[in-house]
């Protein structure tokens, strides 16, 4: 039978496959989440896993290789350093929980104070900001550290978490300029809400997944901070225990050749730095997930 039309272009049948659709299920950060969970477990309860007293002075084991008693050595002190991991590794995520508990209390109110004020005094507040910002991050913790005299956790705590509240609060001033013209929020201020009940039941629930991988980020950020200030010998005092006031005693693990005392308490630095770092990251991918579903 002769065919008066012929069909040209791709037949059904002759079509190209069709292309599955790829997996883009997030990876969770599962592994960083079960060890992060492990350090912390260990540093809340290292009276039950501390072998030695990490502040006791054995002169007679200073400078001790790993061994059996030993596991991670000892210092040049003769403290135990698998204990002052242990106990050291509590006060500086103590540092970074509570400086960045500051940060955030404070980048939340000035944030939003911004975000709801008027386009000139919002502007004043964002230039004063933008200053503050164009200053490297450790010059203000150590001159108000200068000020403030001895270092001790509280006042580390309070220097780091008074000082790195900028970029937050510029986030939390965004997100509120998106939102205080809803319509629930001119409601709830129209029936008498004040700033702080405006702020608590319909700002905050809106603003705060996207800043929540910059509160993980801020406590490795403070972690940091107190070890770099430990570091440069202007942070905890040597017998205070943390890992940044272990790593200041580089110099004399470098010079005498006990490579123990910075790589253990560096290695559980580093791993904690890592985890955390995973973390924000995740957060911050499904923070911007959420926007770009809006």
């Amino acid at each position: 039978m002769n065919q008066k039309f012929r069909v040209v272009g791709i037949r059904q049948s002759d079509s190209l496959p069709t292309l599955k659709p790829q997996n883009r299920r997030q990876k969770r950060p599962i592994a960083s989440a079960l060890i992060l969970l492990l350090i912390l477990s260990g540093c809340l309860a290292c009276e039950l896993i501390m072998t030695k007293d990490p502040s006791y002075l054995d002169l007679h084991h200073y400078s001790v290789p790993p061994d059996r008693e030993f596991f991670f050595g000892t210092d040049t002190m003769g403290r135990d350093i698998f204990s002052m991991i242990w106990y050291g590794g509590r006060i500086s995520l103590w540092i970074g929980f509570v400086s960045t508990f500051m940060t955030t209390a404070v980048a939340v109110i000035l944030g939003a104070i911004s975000g709801c004020s008027p386009d000139k005094a919002d502007a004043v507040i964002m230039r004063i900001v933008d200053i503050l910002l164009s200053i490297p991050g450790l010059l203000p913790v150590v001159l108000l550290q200068a000020v403030l005299g001895k270092a001790s956790v509280l006042s580390i705590s309070f220097v780091i978490g008074i000082t790195g509240w900028m970029s937050m609060a510029k986030v939390v001033r965004m997100e509120v300029r998106q939102i205080r013209n809803s319509e629930y929020v001119i409601a709830s201020a129209c029936m008498g809400g004040g700033f702080f009940h405006v702020l608590r039941h319909h700002l905050a629930p809106n603003f705060i997944p996207s800043i929540m991988f910059m509160v993980v980020m801020n406590i490795r950020s403070a972690i940091v901070a107190e070890s770099t200030l430990s570091f440069m010998g202007i942070g905890l005092p040597v017998e205070v225990i943390s890992w940044g006031s272990m790593l200041s005693l580089a110099n004399q693990a470098l010079s005498g050749r006990t490579w123990w005392m910075i790589l253990m308490p560096g290695l559980f630095l580093v791993v904690t730095l890592v985890c955390l770092t995973n973390l924000g990251n995740h957060l911050r991918k499904c923070a911007n997930k959420k926007h770009s579903n809006l």
